[in-house]
């Protein structure tokens, strides 16, 4: 049979095989994505604190979670924790790791977000009587909010296509449904290519987000 043949007889079910793997690849993206939210941000506080040695901890964890392969720290979690009596499931150690790894990009945006606020915003805070916690709360985030929103959507996307990896610790998402499906028919272009394709409709829309936002940004500016 040609190429558009097989396509057209086994589409149904290379397809339903295929979005259930893109339902969990879209409940890993999501959970590694709200633990990255949070964890970037302290890393980022962090950061910028006028303890060093707190400053200090926050740059050695983002230079060598950027210096090493998001893979290599899924084995580290997957693989190496259950030597020292700590055992995740493969989501789980799916999301931690993903989450953890996207933390110390993400850290940056937001540290670029909160340094791009005039100085003056703190300062008019504390005139007020506004604590540091305070003023970061209600008068620096909201508007490094604006800026920050375009790279953060940037990065979910980037993150979306990150949850690829996480096939290699048995995370039954896309590509661990589509190494199965090539496997069991040989039909590795077909499969593949679908695979791919369900990746794009998932992303394009993600995209025009991110073009839109910048678009906002612009306008506010």
């Amino acid at each position: 049979m040609n190429f558009w043949t097989v396509m057209v007889d086994r589409f149904p079910y290379f397809a339903s095989l295929l979005l259930k793997g893109a339902v969990m690849t879209v409940a890993v993206a999501a959970g590694a994505l709200v633990l990255a939210l949070v964890l970037g941000l302290v890393i980022a506080l962090l950061r910028m604190s006028r303890s060093r040695l707190l400053s200090g901890f926050a740059y050695i964890y983002t230079e060598f979670l950027r210096g090493t392969p998001a893979l290599a720290q899924l084995f580290v979690i997957y693989f190496g924790l259950p030597d020292i009596g700590i055992e995740l499931r493969p989501v789980e150690a799916a999301i931690v790791g993903l989450g953890i790894n996207g933390s110390a990009y993400l850290s940056e945006v937001y540290r670029a977000g909160i340094q791009a606020i005039h100085r003056g915003q703190f300062e008019a805070a504390f005139s007020l009587g506004m604590t540091p916690i305070g003023s970061m709360r209600y008068i620096v985030l909201p508007q490094a909010v604006r800026m920050m929103l375009p790279p953060i959507t940037n990065f979910s996307i980037t993150l979306l296509k990150d949850t690829a990896l996480v096939s290699v610790v048995a995370v039954p998402e896309i590509m661990f449904y589509a190494r199965n499906l090539v496997t069991e028919t040989f039909q590795s272009m077909h499969v593949y290519l679908l695979a791919a394709a369900i990746y794009l409709v998932m992303t394009i829309p993600m995209s025009r987000l991110v073009a839109y936002l910048e678009r906002t940004r612009r306008a506010w500016q």
